[in-house]
């Protein structure tokens, strides 16, 4: 094996891409292919130009609390176009309001009622009250859905009004099918330490009130496209439109058949596929990781953005998240014009609705002319804003967010264990430890740092 070694990245998504990346980092020498069934790379993040603003109508931003796109961002040297949202405070409609969202909670989980208290009907605030004084039966490790966990304790208000539409926007699924131990680790460790009730669990991980407020979330200038952009530099050859058809395994290496009929031999492969990819690629040399992989469900997305006229008297929050029971086929509204002050752009708003939950598929078949229409009704029956767009975009995720129900860390640990078997194939992505763009750097640098550690094992083998 020639120094440095033949890698193929298949997947290039914010996670394939930074794993070429970090293995162009550790593995200077290696020939690295990426390639991905679709016409760009980039896959959630997207950055397209509206009225001549860069619009990102993928992912828009990424948590800074967590290190990694931080330190992925500065180490590109792009550090100094990370950028905060503006003071602008995000909204909730439900019931037939909106009113603010509330800023103490976990994904929607509150450390007292009146964290909660404008948002809920006065039966639904006593209900969530009530909730500290009952009994809990905690068995430590054990998963539910969030969904069920809450309304059984602090009824169903709570969980459509609040936690619902928060889980909707990061999962695009529901409260009642997603795993608490996935979705909000922190509160299943805090009842796991022995926390009395929901409220108590959302206390203990809640920072202390008057605690000094740092920014949640981050982005870049001119759009999360340019993050795509300098990733792409680390690979030696890029391969768009050309999707991966089997991996098999070979005596020494693999070999990836691609859809032209072409088959590519290569030391070592990184998997930063969606589940039902990842679940196709494994199911020949690694069954028992497709096994566990059958038990992921997955759902689509769409963004639809609008240019408007300035005068459109658009609200003054950053958007609005919009609560199960609304008639809207939206499932929030960012006013991104407002929220960024990069995006302020003379002579146009630019606003993102976004629709799409695991099971409705009928919403997302419409075509783009009908989801701007509906998108557009939305917005006026929110907000009295029925301007006609000057210009509009719509951008579909198909099936790339996993659904983590409850039991999920236990099929990505299988998932793990199973691969970890197999000399010089690493497995990365939304699927295992997150959805959002730090999680996932986390799981690419992982990958390259095995498969670094593999060729390098073996190029010694080699040279012994």
């Amino acid at each position: 094996m020639r120094v440095g070694g033949r890698i193929a990245v298949v997947g290039g998504g914010v996670s394939g891409l930074a794993a070429a990346h970090r293995l162009r980092r550790l593995v200077p020498d290696a020939e690295i292919t990426v390639i991905d069934g679709a016409a760009r790379l980039g896959g959630a993040l997207r950055t397209v130009e509206l009225a001549g603003v860069a619009l990102d109508v993928g992912a828009e931003a990424f948590l800074v609390r967590r290190p990694e796109a931080t330190a992925l961002v500065t180490e590109l040297g792009l550090g100094a176009d990370l950028i905060h949202p503006t003071s602008a405070a995000p909204t909730v409609r439900a019931g037939g309001r909106t009113v603010g969202l509330p800023t103490r909670t976990v994904l929607g989980l509150p450390a007292s009622a009146d964290a909660v208290a404008g948002l809920l009907s006065p039966a639904g605030r006593a209900r969530v009250a009530a909730e500290a004084a009952m009994p809990l039966a905690w068995e430590p490790g054990t998963d539910v859905a969030v969904g069920a966990l809450v309304r059984s304790r602090a009824g169903d208000e709570l969980v459509d009004r609040l936690v619902d539409p928060l889980l909707g926007g990061v999962y695009a699924g529901r409260a009642d099918a997603l795993g608490l131990r996935a979705t909000v680790p922190q509160v299943a460790a805090a009842l796991d330490r022995g926390a009395g009730s929901l409220l108590a669990a959302a206390a203990a991980v809640l920072p202390p009130k008057g605690a000094s407020r740092t920014p949640v979330f981050g982005t870049l200038r001119g759009g999360l496209g340019r993050l795509v952009e300098a990733l792409t530099g680390a690979a030696t050859t890029v391969r768009c439109g050309s999707p991966v058809r089997a991996l098999v395994r070979r005596e020494q290496g693999w070999r990836l058949e691609l859809g032209s009929g072409e088959a590519l031999d290569v030391d070592a492969v990184v998997l930063a596929v969606p589940a039902p990819a990842l679940r196709r690629l494994l199911a020949d040399p690694v069954p028992s990781a497709a096994a566990a992989l059958a038990r992921v469900e997955v759902a689509s997305s769409v963004v639809v953005g609008l240019a408007l006229p300035c005068s459109a008297a658009l609200p003054a929050s950053s958007g609005v998240l919009i609560a199960s029971g609304e008639p809207q086929a939206a499932k929030a509204f960012t006013f991104s014009s407002r929220k960024w002050e990069h995006l302020r752009a003379p002579g146009v708003l630019l606003v993102r609705g976004s629709l799409g939950r695991h099971g409705e598929v009928a919403t997302l078949q419409r075509d783009d002319v009908e989801l701007v229409a509906a998108v557009r009704a939305d917005l006026a029956a929110l907000t009295g804003v029925d301007a006609e767009p000057v210009a509009t975009v719509v951008s579909r995720w198909g099936g790339g967010l996993p659904q983590y129900a409850p039991g999920h860390l236990d099929v990505v640990a299988a998932v793990e264990a199973a691969v970890d078997g197999q000399p010089g194939l690493a497995v990365a992505g939304a699927i295992l430890h997150g959805v959002g763009i730090p999680a996932c750097i986390a799981t690419a640098d992982a990958a390259a740092a095995r498969i670094a550690a593999h060729l390098a094992a073996v190029g010694g083998m080699m040279n012994a």
